[in-house]
C-alpha cells in the first residue's frame, strides 16, 4: 500500500436526523476511527451536524452532542472546510422529516461534486431531496414497502448497501459496517480493510447483495421445500395476488396438496396465509406512507377499499384509518 502521510482521503459530515438508528451510526463511524488508528495517521476526518447546532435524540434516547449547525455547514460550502462526503442518518419516524431547508443543502452540496450517503432511512431523506430519481439504492426491509410506493422513480433493492455513482446507500444496522469497509477498501485497498475487521472482531466483508432478513427457512421454522417456493412466490406477487390454480401449476402439485401441505406446516390453509402477508404489507404501507387507503388496498391486491377495511379489521382488531390515527398520535407523542 502506497500511502502519502497525512493525506486526507474524505472530509465526512454526518447529518443526524432525530431519532436516527444508533447502531447503524456507529458502525459507519468506528470503521474510519481504526482505519485512521491502523494508518498511523487521520486519514478520515469528520463532524456531526443537526439543524440547529443541538443534540439531537438517538431512537433509543440517547441524544447525541452536534459539532456544527445546517447555517454553519451552508458557510463552508464554498471553502477550504467544505465536505468531501454527507452521510444522513436516520431512523424511526423518518417520514416526519420534511425541512426544505436539509434537503435544498443536500442538493447543493451533491451539485458541487460531495459524495451523499444515508445510513438505515436516510434514503428516504436523500429521495425526498430528489436524488435517487433512477438510481439504486437500499433502505432497511421494514420501510422498503412504502419507500417503493412514495419514490417509485428510485431504483430500491432489498440490498445490505448499494452505491450508485457518489450516492451510497445501506440498510442499516451492521449493513453501515459493510458499505463503510467498500469505502475504505475503495480508498486505499484490501489489507487496511482487513486490518479493520480484525479490530471490529468480523470475520468478512459481506457483498452488498447479500440477505437483510433471515432466509424464509430459518425466519418462518419452515423445511419443506415446496411450502417455501409456495411463499416466495406469494411474497413476490402480493398487488396481483396469483390463483392458487396458478400457484399449483407453477410448483407441480394439485391444489388439495398445497392445502395439506400449508395446514401441516404453517398450520393455516394457503388462501389465509396469502390474505395474512397482504395485511402485513397493506399495515406497513399505512404506518409509513401517507398513501390513501383505497390506494394502499390496490396495492396490496384487493378488489374494494370495503373488502379491505373488513380483512384488516378481523386481523389487527382495527381498521386501517384507526391504524394510521394510532401511529400519528404515537409519532407526535
Amino acid at each position: 500500500m502506497n500511502i502519502v502521510k497525512n493525506q486526507i482521503k474524505r472530509s465526512l459530515v454526518f447529518f443526524l436526523v432525530p431519532e436516527f438508528t444508533m447502531v447503524a451510526f456507529a458502525t459507519a463511524l468506528e470503521p474510519l476511527r481504526i482505519a485512521n488508528r491502523m494508518l498511523g495517521y487521520e486519514a478520515y476526518r469528520w463532524r456531526l451536524a443537526s439543524l440547529d447546532g443541538k443534540s439531537v435524540p438517538a431512537s433509543n434516547g440517547v441524544l447525541c452532542a452536534a459539532d456544527t449547525s445546517l447555517e454553519e455547514e451552508r458557510k463552508k460550502m464554498a471553502g477550504a472546510d467544505r465536505p468531501s462526503m454527507v452521510i444522513v442518518c436516520s431512523g424511526y419516524n423518518v417520514e416526519k422529516f420534511q425541512n426544505k431547508s436539509a434537503l435544498a443543502w443536500l442538493r447543493e452540496e451533491y451539485n458541487r461534486g460531495v459524495s451523499i450517503g444515508g445510513l438505515c432511512t436516510g434514503a428516504h431523506v436523500l429521495a425526498a431531496a430528489g436524488l435517487l430519481a433512477n438510481k439504486r439504492c437500499a433502505i432497511h426491509w421494514e420501510n422498503l414497502p412504502g419507500f417503493a410506493e412514495s419514490f417509485p422513480k428510485a431504483n430500491v433493492f432489498a440490498d445490505l448497501f448499494e452505491v450508485d455513482q457518489n450516492i451510497y446507500t445501506c440498510a442499516g444496522g451492521t449493513a453501515a459496517l459493510d458499505m463503510m469497509l467498500k469505502l475504505i477498501g475503495d480508498d486505499f485497498d484490501d489489507n487496511l480493510v482487513n486490518r479493520v475487521c480484525e479490530q471490529m472482531l468480523t470475520d468478512r466483508v459481506r457483498n452488498p447483495t447479500d440477505r437483510q432478513r433471515l432466509p424464509l427457512r430459518a425466519r418462518l421454522g419452515v423445511q419443506n421445500s415446496k411450502v417455501l417456493t409456495i411463499i416466495e412466490l406469494m411474497e413476490a406477487n402480493l398487488s396481483e395476488p396469483l390463483s392458487l390454480i396458478e400457484i399449483a401449476d407453477h410448483v407441480g402439485l394439485s391444489r388439495r396438496q398445497i392445502e395439506r401441505l400449508f395446514r401441516t406446516e404453517m398450520g393455516r390453509s394457503p388462501a389465509r396465509y396469502y390474505l395474512e402477508i397482504r395485511l402485513d404489507r397493506a399495515r406497513h404501507l399505512l404506518i409509513q406512507s401517507s398513501m390513501p387507503v383505497v390506494e394502499v388496498a390496490v396495492a396490496c391486491g384487493f378488489v374494494s377499499a370495503s373488502h379491505f377495511s373488513k380483512c384488516y379489521r378481523e386481523l389487527y382488531a382495527r381498521s386501517p384509518q384507526q391504524e394510521r390515527a394510532d401511529r400519528k398520535q404515537l409519532a407526535a407523542a
